[in-house]
């Protein structure tokens, strides 16, 4: 026996088997709460988490036989890798496998804003039937731009390749990557030629309010805005500004801020009322790389990078 495996969250039902035909014994708590976890820690040779814990120092100083981590998705802002390193805890994401998944989300919304499809959808349902003002605006020929190219940003530009669009990608951490339909641009660029910007970036302290009101007043084309990746990367006060005084065309949001909407401030909760409320924004509660397809991908892919690393 390798050591016992804790699964702290609704994971694809094939995951815990193949942990046990590794020679682990797996706990199932789903609904595992921290001060549970932290008094429990201690009995654990591997952790599998998604987006509900925080995994910090004082997780890890308590979790003695804790050799491995695994990250069903992306987003390791959760977890102190670096403090993790030092107590020889090794930990694995798997971005590869809800890329597409979020590359889907990014497709249907913006189409969905372009078109109208779901102001349109709402006005049907009132019994209204207005053609004109729902006449959209297809993809073809616009620019765009894409923020942050990893497995994300990739799987995005890679769907793109259909609609006959420029793409205009931008990577602080890579470069030489221009192929085909993806020309590496520098963000200026993005942001004098985009009528579409999508950001694809994990969260850390400096991609904390990226698009601030310095960002948009940058636009020059009033483009629409994606994000699908960390709500704080985007400034929600100056996003409502930037609507307010016509910056952008409208914006999609998988993500935001602040997501536990009963915690709301009451300013928070004004923010939310004010985006809700208008017909260019669309919000979705985290679930863009919500398919079943993706859950069976990252747990395949958590199990093939243990394996590799001998776990």
């Amino acid at each position: 026996m390798k050591g016992k495996v804790l699964i702290t969250a609704f994971v694809h039902h094939s995951l815990a088997p193949a942990l046990v035909s590794m020679g682990y014994e797996v706990d199932v708590q789903e609904q595992i709460s921290r001060e549970t976890l932290l008094s429990t820690i201690e009995k654990y040779t591997g952790i599998i988490i998604t987006t509900r814990l925080i995994m910090d120092s004082e997780v890890f100083d308590r979790a003695i036989q804790l050799k491995w981590l695994g990250r069903l998705g992306s987003g390791m802002e959760i977890v102190d890798i670096e403090y993790a390193a030092q107590k020889n805890i090794q930990c694995f994401s798997s971005p590869e496998g809800n890329c597409d998944a979020v590359a889907e989300w990014c497709i249907g919304t913006l189409i969905s804003l372009r078109r109208n499809i779901l102001i349109a959808s709402q006005q049907v349902k009132r019994s209204e039937w207005i053609r004109e003002p729902n006449r959209g605006i297809e993809l073809k020929g616009k620019t765009v731009g894409i923020i942050g190219y990893g497995n994300t940003g990739q799987a995005f530009a890679s769907l793109l390749s259909s609609f006959g669009v420029n793409i205009l990608a931008h990577d602080k951490y890579k470069t030489g990557f221009s192929e085909g339909h993806v020309t590496e641009s520098g963000l200026d660029q993005i942001t004098d030629e985009a009528d579409i910007i999508s950001f694809h970036l994990p969260l850390s302290n400096e991609t904390r309010h990226y698009a601030d009101d310095r960002f948009f007043r940058k636009l020059k084309k009033k483009p629409i805005l994606l994000n699908s990746s960390r709500g704080s990367v985007i400034d929600s006060s100056a996003l409502i500004r930037a609507l307010d005084e016509g910056g952008i065309a409208g914006a999609g949001l998988d993500v935001l801020e602040n997501e536990q909407l009963a915690s709301y401030s009451v300013s928070e909760k004004n923010q939310f009322i004010d985006l809700v409320n208008r017909p260019n924004v669309i919000i979705t509660p985290h679930i863009a790389g919500y398919s079943h397809e993706a859950l069976l991908k990252m747990a395949d892919i958590i199990l093939q990078k243990l394996k590799v690393a001998g776990y």
